[in-house]
């Protein structure tokens, strides 16, 4: 147990950008709703999974929608508190702390606000360990954890409470809702206990978001590699250094949906990188072969800051470095890989771990 206080929150949030693999919501708008509620209301608790009594209700609070919605429609708190009471009247109990359903700039911020603002607890535990774009991707339903009863709010006062028969309806009832919403809302869904939470979540989340956006901040204030840096801890891999050349994006069925394009820099000239996401970054690829694949983590940092790039950050020119990380074990399961694995999307690619991909490589 531990209180969480402005720097905390500050080093969390670039963490976060970075674990979010470009999704997850605009980091900034998140680190500013985080800290504006500790200001008003005070530091928040952070609680080991270990410390929360077994029996005890948790809800995760998140966002849901496209990312780039959130640049003309930033959440104002409320919705989550109102989602969070209407939970709780149709639970009948009262929830005792909340966690990220993701890490996500701002999906791993939100409950920091909302924590501030009810008084609850925020315990350091996720359901992906990253960020993925639809609602059933979360460790908690490879355990066979209902995602609803759940309620989703938007800024006008509308809210829903939602019942339905699988996760995977979940998301297309809720997605098609939050589109007519105006494209984002939020979230309070996958209530369980803490026990639930013990078994199916990825613990520890949180620490090491704060350790990765400290690293980056004193590595620059040292003047050492942060890039290099955040590779030591995560166990990552560079994939590419490049200048973007081009990005394709658009906001349709609820997504940010696109592709960017990288000029090989430095080792990588001559080469060209394309990046597809939905979301997030699902994909890296060259013309002759695979980098990396969901539901490996895939991250765009600035070149000279190590700072984090997000999906609806990407700009024509930026000097950046693509690198890989390794996912959490449970997506590397067969029911994980059916779930967020590279076909899902779409993709005629088999999933391939990052740390095998830079081995020998996989030529297309």
């Amino acid at each position: 147990m531990r209180k969480i206080g402005k720097q905390e929150i500050e080093d969390m949030a670039v963490g976060a950008a970075l674990l979010g693999t470009g999704g997850g919501g605009d980091p900034h708008i998140g680190k500013l709703m985080a800290l504006q509620a500790i200001e008003e209301y005070g530091e928040v608790t952070l609680l080991d999974v270990d410390e929360v009594p077994e029996d005890a209700l948790v809800v995760p609070s998140s966002m849901m929608g496209a990312p780039t919605v959130m640049l003309e429609k930033p959440p104002s708190g409320e919705e989550a508190i109102e989602a969070f009471q209407i939970l709780e009247k149709y639970l009948g109990k009262k929830i005792y702390a909340t966690f990220p359903i993701e890490a996500g700039g701002v999906n791993s911020m939100l409950p920091f606000a909302l924590a501030a603002r009810l008084g609850l607890p925020v315990i350091d535990a996720d359901g992906m360990g990253r960020a993925f774009p639809e609602l059933q991707m979360v460790t908690f339903y490879l355990d066979g954890i209902s995602a609803t009863p759940g309620v989703f709010a938007d800024e006008k006062g509308n809210t829903a409470l939602l019942s339905t028969i699988d996760n995977v309806w979940t998301e297309r009832i809720a997605r098609a809702a939050t589109v007519q919403m105006g494209g984002s809302t939020m979230v309070a869904m996958y209530s369980m206990t803490a026990k639930n939470l013990k078994e199916s979540g990825i613990p520890n989340i949180l620490k090491l978001e704060e350790e990765i956006g400290k690293t980056i901040r004193l590595a620059k204030e040292n003047n050492v590699n942060p890039i290099q840096e955040v590779l030591k801890i995560t166990g990552g891999f560079e994939l590419f250094q490049g200048k973007v050349s081009d990005i394709n994006r658009k906001t349709e069925t609820g997504f940010a949906r696109g592709v960017a394009t990288f000029e090989g820099l430095n080792a990588y000239k001559g080469e060209t990188l394309k990046l597809r996401f939905q979301n997030e970054h699902l994909l890296a690829q060259t013309d002759t072969r695979v980098l990396c694949v969901t539901p490996d983590l895939i991250a765009v940092l600035d070149a000279e800051t190590g700072l984090p790039i997000t999906t609806e950050g990407i700009r024509y020119g930026a000097r950046s470095v693509v690198i890989g990380i390794p996912c959490n074990p449970k997506w590397r399961t067969e029911k994980g890989i059916a779930t967020v694995g590279p076909r899902y999307f779409g993709y005629d690619v088999d999933y391939v771990p990052v740390e095998e991909l830079v081995k020998k490589g996989v030529t297309l």
